[in-house]
């Protein structure tokens, strides 16, 4: 432990009280988007009014850190990011493996959750899993930390957000990659990408109420606004789209690409999906009560996650191999501008 860093042992629990000395505390204050680089170990703060940046520097030995397990391991591939529902914070999965080489096979590295203040940009907490993960979430209220064991006897873990202490472990399917949440509340989507299925948590009751077949290797979930599930299947090369209310896949969209993530836009009834691995973004419009691929937007190497601004008219998309964030003028389907981040960056976060 550094020197001058002052510690107290408090139920086994390692809690420092000295500021970082190696990340000067930040004062975000404007709507930001947050852009987690993986091979940097940075989170890039993006201003959304002036474009401005700022880095956040990622370690557990050097921030001021409450650490649950007292692990010396640095961070290593952050990957995928979330706020808060009060926005105060942001969490982080650790899978400590690089994901954007793909996600087949079980991954023998252990994974952490990290907790860092929106505001400042400190690391609150640092947390060491049995496993490698592949994000951590807030539960809706907040509460809760919820995150996945990619093992083939898959996990999804439920933690206390204040004490992180494990409260749950969920039997799931193989391989289960991203959780996510269901904006009515009521349930958590696992998406498992060994066993080609997605598991449906009840939230309250933290048992799996249904397990629905999708496509080849899901990696999430994605929520709609609309009452829909987006699940990415990778190999398979489609988007199942699953009910919240039947709680079934109600369409199948064959892409014909690999995709990376989904978005789905309120304003425009759009679809949109990136290309893992290329540097497209598609758009998707209903037609005779299906989806249909409309067109493309060309963004960076590697396109991945995709966010939209809150009256849905920008979005802005990360590009792992590209070093970029993509603004993108979401109503003309026209790119805007690159914002230089990080190396890998993976998932995006907008707070206002």
């Amino acid at each position: 432990m550094k020197k001058g860093l002052f510690s107290l042992i408090v139920m086994g629990v390692i809690l420092s009280c000295s500021t970082n000395e190696t990340q000067p505390l930040l004062n975000i204050s404007t709507p930001s988007a947050y852009v987690i680089n993986g091979e940097s170990t940075t989170i890039s703060v993006i201003d959304l009014a002036s474009y401005n940046t700022n880095t956040i520097k990622l370690s557990s030995t050097s921030n001021g850190v409450h650490s649950s397990h007292n692990s010396s391991d640095d961070i290593v591939f952050p990957h995928h990011i979330y706020l808060s529902p009060d926005g105060s914070k942001l969490s982080i999965g650790v899978p400590g493996v690089d994901l954007t080489e793909g996600h087949t096979g079980t991954h023998e590295t252990k994974g952490k959750i990290l907790i860092v203040d929106a505001k400042t940009g400190q690391v609150i907490s640092s947390t060491e899993l049995n496993k490698t993960n592949h994000n951590s979430i807030f539960s809706p209220d907040g509460k809760e930390l919820w995150t996945t064991s990619m093992e083939h006897d898959g996990k999804t873990l439920v933690y206390d957000a204040q004490t992180m202490v494990l409260k749950n472990s969920i039997s799931v399917g193989s391989e289960p990659a991203e959780v996510t949440f269901s904006t009515n509340g009521k349930y958590a989507f696992t998406a498992n990408g060994e066993s080609n299925d997605v598991s449906v948590i009840d939230i309250q009751t933290k048992k799996v109420i249904k397990t629905i077949p999708v496509g080849t290797e899901p990696v999430g979930a994605w929520t709609g606004v609309d009452g829909n599930m987006y699940v990415d299947n990778e190999m398979g090369q489609s988007v199942s789209i699953i009910n919240v209310d039947k709680l079934e896949v109600i369409e199948t969209v064959n892409l014909g690409f690999t995709p990376g993530y989904v978005a789905y836009n309120q304003s425009l009834n759009e679809m949109w999906v990136s290309n893992a691995g290329q540097s497209f973004v598609y758009y998707f419009i209903r037609e005779n009560n299906k989806w249909k691929k409309s067109g493309s937007i060309q963004t960076g190497l590697d396109a991945h996650a995709i966010a939209f601004s809150k009256d849905w008219k920008t979005a802005y998309v990360t590009n792992q191999k590209n070093l970029t964030v993509s603004i993108v003028d979401a109503v003309n389907h026209k790119k805007i501008k690159d914002i230089s981040v990080g190396q890998k960056p993976n998932g995006i976060v907008l707070k206002y």
